[in-house]
C-alpha cells in the first residue's frame, strides 16, 4: 500500500483533474434515455452497439467496490450458508463521459461444470454467462437484461493504479507463479473463496452497463413468488403444492394485469441458462405494476448442459399461462433454419472474448427449448389455447410520459 501510494505521487496522480462535462452523445447518456416501458433498448438499436464499443475499448478511469460491498465492510459472518454478496469478486469500473460497468472477472474455465453436489446458492459467478444471458435476453425480444460484453483487463493498470480505495489496494498481490492476484476481503477472512489472478496482468472479465442511478429512475427489489429455500434441506411452498399459482393468482399484483405473465417470461429465460437463484426481481416504479422486470445477475447461469431443471419452470408449469408474443418467439427458435443454438453461436461471435460458450450449452439450449414448448403444448391440452396464451400481440404504444426522464 505505501508503494503504492508513493507510485501515485511520483506520476502527479494525486492532482485534481478538471472536471469533464458531459456529452449528450455519449452512449451511457444515450442508452439510459432509450429506456421505455417496453424494455432497456429499442430493438436494433445502435446505441446499444456503440455503448458495447465503449464498455471493452475505453480506459478505466476508476476501480472501487460496489456499494454492497462497502457496506459489509470486510464482515462475513461464517455461520452462515448463504454468504452476503461481498463474496463475490465484482468490481466498478468508471470511464469518461461518466460511464460505469460491473465488473466480474473470470472464476470458472468454460469447459467446467459445476459439480452435481454444489447448491445453487454456493455456486461461482461465471463472466461468461453474464454475456452469455444478455445475448440469449436480446434474441428473446425481452431487452431486460443491460448491455453486456467481455474484456482482457489489465488488472494492475485499469485497476489497482487507478482506485482510490486503501481497501482494495491492500488485496493485491504477486502469486509464487508471479502472477498478480486479488481478492475479496470477508472470503479471506473465511475460507470461502480464493483469490483470482492475472496471466501475469490480464485477466477475463464481464461489463455489464449501469442502470440510471436510483434517484433519478428508482427501482423496486421484490420478492420471487416462486423464491427457493436457501437451506439445505427446506422446500417452499411451491416446491410441495402443485396448485400454489392458485394461491398466487389471488394476490395483488399478479391478480391481474401483466406481472404474472412476466414471472412466466423471466421462468422460461432462467430455465434456458440453468439459472435457480432468482431470489428477488427488480422494475421500475416508473411504469407502474405492469412494466416489465428486470433480468439481473445472471452469472450463476450456464453452469451444467448436462442438467436440465425442470422446476425453474414451475411458474409456467403451475399458472399454465404465456405470452402470446413469447410463444411464437420461442416457436420461430425451434424451427431449423432459425434454430436457437445457431443464432445464439452467430451473436456471440460478436464478443471479444468468443467463443463465449461451449458447444453442449450451445446444444442444450435447443434441447430446453423443447421442454418449454413440450409444457405450453400440456397446458393448451388440459386447459385450451384461449386460456393459455394471452394476446399481447397489439399492446397499446407507450405515452411519451413513460419514458426515464433524467435530470440534469
Amino acid at each position: 500500500s505505501r508503494r503504492h501510494k508513493l507510485y501515485r505521487e511520483e506520476l502527479n496522480l494525486t492532482s485534481l483533474a478538471a472536471p469533464l462535462p458531459l456529452r449528450p452523445e455519449a452512449s451511457w447518456l444515450q442508452f439510459h434515455l432509450g429506456i421505455t416501458r417496453d424494455g432497456l433498448y429499442p430493438r436494433s438499436s445502435p446505441t446499444v452497439n456503440r455503448l458495447l464499443r465503449d464498455m471493452q475499448d475505453l480506459t478505466t478511469v476508476s476501480a472501487d467496490y460496489s456499494q454492497d460491498e462497502k457496506a459489509l465492510l470486510g464482515a462475513c459472518d461464517c455461520s452462515q450458508i448463504v454468504k452476503p454478496s461481498g463474496v463475490h469478486l465484482k468490481l466498478v469500473l468508471r470511464f469518461q463521459d461518466f460511464g460505469k460497468a460491473m465488473f466480474k472477472p473470470m472464476r470458472q474455465k468454460r469447459e467446467e461444470e459445476t459439480p452435481e453436489d454444489f447448491f445453487y446458492f454456493v455456486d461461482f459467478q461465471r463472466h461468461n454467462a453474464e454475456i452469455a444471458a444478455f445475448h440469449l435476453d436480446r434474441i428473446l425480444d425481452f431487452r431486460r437484461v443491460p448491455p453486456t460484453v467481455g474484456r482482457l483487463i489489465n488488472i494492475t493498470k485499469e485497476i489497482l493504479e487507478v482506485t482510490k480505495n486503501e481497501i482494495l489496494q491492500s488485496v493485491f498481490f504477486v502469486s509464487p507463479a508471479s502472477n498478480v492476484c486479488f481478492f475479496a476481503k470477508c472470503p479471506y477472512m473465511c475460507k470461502t473463496e480464493y483469490a483470482v489472478c492475472g496471466n501475469p496482468h490480464l485477466l477475463e472479465g464481464s461489463l455489464s452497463a449501469f442502470l440510471p442511478s436510483l434517484n433519478l429512475a428508482p427501482r423496486l427489489s421484490i420478492p420471487n413468488p416462486w423464491i427457493r429455500s436457501y437451506s439445505f434441506d427446506g422446500k417452499e411452498e411451491w416446491e410441495v403444492n402443485p396448485l400454489y399459482c392458485n394461491t398466487v393468482r389471488e394476490i395483488y399484483p399478479y391478480s391481474n394485469g401483466n406481472r404474472l405473465l412476466n414471472i412466466v417470461d423471466m421462468a422460461i429465460f432462467d430455465f434456458l441458462i440453468g439459472n435457480m437463484d432468482r431470489h428477488h426481481y427488480e422494475m421500475f416504479t416508473k411504469f407502474g405494476d405492469d412494466g416489465f422486470l428486470l433480468h439481473l445477475d445472471n452469472a450463476r447461469g450456464f453452469g451444467r448442459h448436462s442438467h436440465d431443471e425442470t422446476s425453474i419452470l414451475a411458474p409456467l408449469s403451475q399458472c399454465c399461462i404465456i405470452k402470446r408474443t413469447t410463444l411464437l418467439r420461442l416457436q420461430l427458435l425451434a424451427e431449423p433454419e432459425y434454430r436457437l443454438s445457431d443464432v445464439m453461436r452467430e451473436s456471440l461471435l460478436q464478443d471479444p472474448l468468443a467463443p463465449v460458450l461451449t458447444e453442449p450449452h450451445l446444444l442444450a439450449l435447443d434441447r430446453r427449448l423443447q421442454l418449454i414448448l413440450k409444457a405450453v403444448r400440456k397446458c393448451i391440452d388440459t386447459y385450451g389455447e384461449a386460456k393459455v396464451v394471452a394476446n399481447d400481440t397489439m399492446p397499446p404504444e407507450a405515452p411519451a410520459s413513460d419514458r426515464v426522464k433524467l435530470t440534469t
